[in-house]
């Protein structure tokens, strides 16, 4: 099993403190949303109808003409290597690593690379993936950067997956409206940006014929009723997103500022977490931890990655914890 932030429980059984006395700081996900929409009773009593406007609302969002809406884009990320046959497979590195364990579970030959590596690597590549902008170290990499590895990927019927789950406060840098083009790949999540993870949504925006054979894989009723009444409302809410995006964007400020008064000056982040590379990163995980304050540990790298907090009663807590760290 991989590792992924937000196991609190596990952390509550570890630590012996109480589920309700941590603040969980493990994931890229925003804190806080807005009032939810009221839910239909028929959302609840029918099965998901595909003509009930979330795919509208969708396509008006990211602004693109075709998309599919999966049960997170973790299910994109386990069902696109089921598409092609046995091929070379690079992913930008560092990644979330589902990306690699999905590809080599399909016998895919998967090749790590670093960014300055993939122009050379391209010619014996089939498939190269990245996330942008880069989760953990939040890199982001420029839209024409993008498109020419895509171009030169296509020619020989290659794809390029740009996973977007991070890219929602700065838009300017989506391949979105590219996504049309043969062999292009774009993976968004809803559940980051909104602070709604629990729902489980995400999309696709690809080619009609890719999208196609990718809901043919996954099966009718992937996105149920309730999770699609209360996305369509949020996905039309063009006020709310701009309150969303400008609040992120402040408090992920915020948490830079405040890690580096501290000494812990980032190495890379976004808008919804920061990056710390430290030499005593499994210490300062245990110490935080200790204090109730669950933050995420790459150890191998030994860094750390912080999220935002909801309220200002975490931002005095995280505070305070900082200011006794041992040095």
């Amino acid at each position: 099993m991989l590792e992924h932030g937000g196991r609190l429980r596990a952390a509550a059984q570890r630590y012996g403190i109480a589920l309700a006395d941590w603040l969980d700081l493990s994931t890229g996900i925003a804190p806080y949303g807005w009032p939810l929409p009221m839910i239909p009773a028929t959302a609840w009593s029918r099965l998901p109808e595909p003509d009930d406007g979330l795919e509208a609302a969708a396509r008006d969002y990211y602004g693109v003409p075709a998309l599919l809406p999966v049960a997170g884009s973790q299910a994109a990320i386990q069902a696109l290597p089921q598409l092609r046959r046995q091929g070379r497979v690079g992913i930008v590195s560092p990644a979330y690593a589902e990306h690699a364990e999905a590809w080599r579970r399909e016998g895919h030959q998967v090749t790590e690379l670093g960014e300055g590596a993939v122009g050379r690597a391209l010619e014996r590549l089939d498939v190269l993936l990245l996330i942008n902008p880069n989760n953990p170290t939040g890199r982001l990499l420029a839209p024409q950067q993008l498109l020419d590895w895509h171009a030169r990927l296509a020619e020989r019927g290659g794809w390029l997956v740009v996973d977007e789950a991070f890219i929602d406060c700065t838009p300017e840098h989506s391949l979105a409206a590219f996504s049309q083009l043969p062999g292009l790949i774009v993976l968004r999540s809803f559940g980051k940006f909104f602070g709604l993870a629990g729902i489980r949504l995400g999309f696709v925006l690809a080619e009609p014929a890719l999208l196609g054979r990718l809901a043919e894989r996954l099966g009718p009723w992937t996105i149920s009723g309730p999770t699609r009444a209360v996305a369509t409302a949020i996905l039309q809410d063009g006020a709310g997103q701009l309150t969303q995006r400008e609040r992120l964007q402040a408090d992920g400020l915020r948490l830079a500022v405040l890690l580096s008064a501290h000494g812990l000056a980032p190495a890379g982040g976004t808008a919804l977490f920061q990056l710390v590379a430290h030499q005593h990163a499994v210490g300062l995980h245990g110490y935080f931890a200790r204090r109730g304050i669950l933050i995420r540990l790459f150890a191998e790298t030994r860094c750390l990655r912080f999220g935002l907090t909801a309220d200002e009663a975490g931002w005095q807590r995280l505070e305070q914890a900082l200011q006794e760290m041992p040095r």
